[in-house]
C-alpha cells in the first residue's frame, strides 16, 4: 500500500480549467494529462471535455483499482465506461476522434517488491530507491526532444509566441494531422474513448523495495528535468521530499512567466502548462 507524502496540481492558467488529475487507492496511483483540440466546445463539463475525462478516469479508477488484477484491463474498462457516457450525450458532430478529449496517464501498481508502470504518452514515474537509485519510466524524455523541435519550428514559421501559437493555421493542420494518425491507429496510444488503445499501453516493471519513493508526474511537472533543465530527476525527487512538490511547481512557473513566456530559451507550445504531481512512499 501506498503513503501519499505530497501531492499538487494547478492549471496553467487562471484563466482556464485544470485538465490533469492524480490518485491513490491501494497498491495503485496514477496520474493523468488531458487535452482536447482547441475550440472543442464542451458537452460534458462546463470548462472542457478534457477535464471530465481527467476527473472520470481518477474517480473510476479510485473505486475500481483495490479489486483489479491487470492494468490493461483496467484501463480498457474505464475507457469503455468513459466511451459510454461521452457517447450517449454526443451530438453527431462529436462522435469524431478528432473532436475527443485525449490524454496521456502513468498507472502504477506495487506488488511485493516490484513496481508496475503502465504508461500513455508523456507523463513519468521517477523510482527512487532507499540506497539512492533513481529509475526514470516512460516515455517522456524522448517525446520532449521531438515536441520541443516542432514547437521551434512552429513558433519560427509563425512568428507566434506559446501564448497565441493554438491559434496559427500551421499549429491546427499539424494537430489535426496528428489526430488523424492517432484515428488510424498510427500515433501514439492515448488514454481516452477508444478501449483498444489500453492494449497498446506501454508496460514495464521495475524494482521497488519497501522504502522506495514513487513521484508520478504530469509533462508539465517533469519539464523542469526533461525541458528546463533546471536539475535531475535524482534531484527533482529528492527536492520534493525536502521541500515539497509546491516549490518546484513554482520554480517552474517562474521560468515560464518571468525567464522565457515568449518560448525562446525553452521551445513549447503553452506558456505554462497543467502541472501534477503524485509523491508516495512504499
Amino acid at each position: 500500500m501506498f503513503t501519499v507524502l505530497d501531492r499538487i496540481s494547478w492549471p496553467g492558467s487562471p484563466e482556464k480549467p485544470n485538465e490533469d488529475s492524480c490518485g491513490a487507492s491501494g497498491d495503485w496511483a496514477w496520474v493523468i494529462d488531458t487535452s482536447i483540440f482547441p475550440g472543442t466546445p464542451a458537452i460534458m463539463n462546463k470548462g472542457s471535455d478534457a477535464t471530465w475525462l481527467a476527473l472520470f478516469v481518477s474517480e473510476r479508477l479510485s473505486d475500481l483499482a483495490p479489486n483489479a488484477e491487470n492494468g490493461v484491463d483496467l484501463i480498457r474498462h474505464v475507457m469503455e465506461e468513459a466511451r459510454t457516457a461521452f457517447m450517449a450525450v454526443a451530438p453527431q458532430e462529436r462522435q469524431d476522434f478528432v473532436t475527443w478529449p485525449v490524454g496521456a496517464m502513468t498507472l502504477v501498481r506495487r506488488r511485493n517488491q516490484s513496481l508496475d508502470v503502465w504508461t500513455f504518452a508523456d507523463t513519468t514515474a521517477f523510482v527512487h530507491h532507499p540506497d539512492g537509485t533513481l529509475l526514470t519510466v516512460g516515455e517522456a524524455p524522448d517525446l520532449r526532444k521531438f515536441e520541443m523541435a516542432k514547437a521551434r519550428e512552429l513558433l519560427d514559421i509563425s512568428g507566434a509566441t506559446p501564448k497565441n501559437i493554438f491559434e496559427t493555421p500551421a499549429f491546427q493542420a499539424w494537430l489535426a494531422e496528428r489526430r488523424q494518425r492517432q484515428k488510424q491507429g498510427k500515433g501514439l496510444a492515448l488514454l481516452g474513448l477508444d478501449p483498444s488503445a489500453a492494449d497498446r499501453m506501454r508496460h514495464e516493471a521495475v524494482p521497488c523495495p519497501d522504502g522506495s519513493t514513487i513521484l508520478l508526474t504530469s509533462d508539465g511537472f517533469s519539464a523542469l528535468v526533461d525541458l528546463y533543465g533546471q536539475m535531475d530527476a535524482k534531484e527533482l525527487v529528492e527536492t520534493a521530499l525536502t521541500f515539497g512538490l509546491e516549490r518546484l511547481a513554482e520554480t517552474a512557473r517562474k521560468i515560464e512567466t518571468e525567464v522565457d513566456p515568449n518560448g525562446k530559451l525553452y521551445p513549447r507550445f503553452k506558456v505554462s502548462d497543467d502541472t501534477t504531481a503524485l509523491l508516495l512512499r512504499a
